[in-house]
This record gives structure tokens, sequence and C-alpha cells, in this order.
């Protein structure tokens, strides 16, 4: 089943995010690479693409995964939680209805 991971960032997270990112990035990958991951990316705290040093707010994760636990268990392990750029993590499932 799919699971979206919502995760809102600590206020200034921007530097923390620097230091986490590869080993962020590493775990990401390996969903993908495992034909897991329908999209991920972080929430720009402007409207741009690039926000530079506006940073982000947090992030959104779609992925599949055998259960809520699991996904909650990959989630609770994501070096940004560890590096403490999160504040706030959310699991829950999540059904694609479109495209």
């Amino acid at each position: 089943m799919l699971y979206a991971i919502i995760s809102e960032d600590v206020t200034d997270s921007l530097p923390l995010r620097a230091k986490a990112r590869p080993d962020h990035l590493a775990r990401l990958n390996q969903l993908r690479d495992q034909g897991r991951l329908i999209l991920a990316g972080p929430h720009p705290a402007v409207d741009a693409n690039d926000p530079g040093q506006a940073g982000f707010t947090g992030s959104l994760v779609v992925a599949e995964f055998d259960s809520l636990a699991q996904a909650q268990s990959w989630a609770d392990a994501d070096p940004y939680v560890s590096a403490g750029v999160y504040e706030r993590v959310t699991v829950k499932p999540f059904k694609k209805v479109l495209p």
C-alpha cells in the first residue's frame, strides 16, 4: 500500500538539511531503486523552485510499504529526523487516484 510521509521542518532548518542531505537522498534513492518511491520533495518556504536562503518548511514522500508500521519505522529512521530538521512527521495511508 502507498503511504504519505508529511514532514514539517523546524525554524531555520536549512543548515541542518544541508548537513544531512546526502544520507537523506541515499535512502530515497534506495526506495526508488526498489520501485517503491512514487514521489518525494521539499516544500519551499517561498513561492519559488529555488527558495535560496528562505529554505524549506517540510517535505512530502509518497512510497509503497507493506504496512503503516513499516512506513512509520522508515520515516522515524530518516537522517533528517536524527539531525533535527523535522519538528513533526505524520505518516498516513495514501490512495493514488490520478494520474
